[in-house]
């Protein structure tokens, strides 16, 4: 059995340190799988992505940087994912990787024209989700932890919506059978979400939105933590 590997384009906020692990290890936990079975290449260090034959499912974490930034090895990154893509390799792309994934199939990345997206929000599902192998049998709508600056404004050619929210229209996406993009972070909770909160605590309160609401309205969001262990259901790890 090949691992999976989990594509690290970033690292938890500095206010973080109190919380163990970084985002490998929130994946790895939601996953239900163990080190052994998992291979990280932190890209945004400069680490080479390996051999596509040499893996059994892809993972993209989430990031500070910004794909409109195309810095390079976020563009080396989303080249190998649209290769990667016609080899029939489950791939999951949370947040950055949920961009850098459209990005890489034609799609396109921008500020979020409505604003910051951040703490626990509504999610909805369309009519594609009920007969997705990753969303099927969901309920229409649930609870799930963001934190976002960028959005995907525009989806790939024959690409699915699968689900939206409030303050963005592409909160997941299926592509083919074997690829999907999450905007909202399933290996998020109610305490790390906060953090980001208090990250973007000078921009919301430039827009007048009000920062304690944001912290009185998490909550925990065991629906969208149980898409990391479809997801590695639909994997030969």
């Amino acid at each position: 059995m090949k691992p999976l590997l989990i594509i690290k384009a970033g690292d938890k906020l500095p206010s973080l340190h109190t919380v163990a692990g970084d985002f490998e290890h929130w994946m790895l936990a939601g996953l239900g799988l163990n080190q052994t079975q998992a291979r990280v290449c932190a890209v945004h260090r400069g680490e080479s992505l390996p051999a596509m034959h040499e893996v059994g499912g892809v993972l993209i974490t989430g990031s500070g940087a910004m794909v409109t930034d195309r810095l390079a090895w976020s563009e080396r990154t989303a080249q190998w994912l649209a290769d990667v893509v016609s080899c029939a390799i489950p791939i999951l792309g949370i947040c950055y990787g949920h961009q850098l994934l459209a990005y890489a199939l034609g799609g396109r990345v921008a500020d979020n024209p409505v604003g910051i997206e951040v703490g626990t929000v509504e999610t909805r599902l369309s009519p594609h989700a009920t007969e997705d192998p990753l969303f099927r049998n969901l309920p229409a709508q649930f609870m799930v932890q963001a934190s976002h600056k960028q959005c995907v404004v525009a989806l790939p050619a024959g690409a699915r919506v699968l689900a939206s929210s409030d303050m963005d229209r592409h909160h997941a996406f299926a592509y083919g059978t074997n690829s999907w993009g999450l905007q909202f972070h399933p290996e998020f909770d109610e305490n790390i979400v906060g953090h980001y909160i208090n990250y973007y605590a000078d921009q919301l309160s430039a827009a007048e939105r009000p920062v304690h609401a944001l912290h009185e309205a998490r909550r925990p969001t065991p629906l969208a933590a149980s898409l990391l262990g479809r997801f590695a259901r639909l994997l030969d790890v």
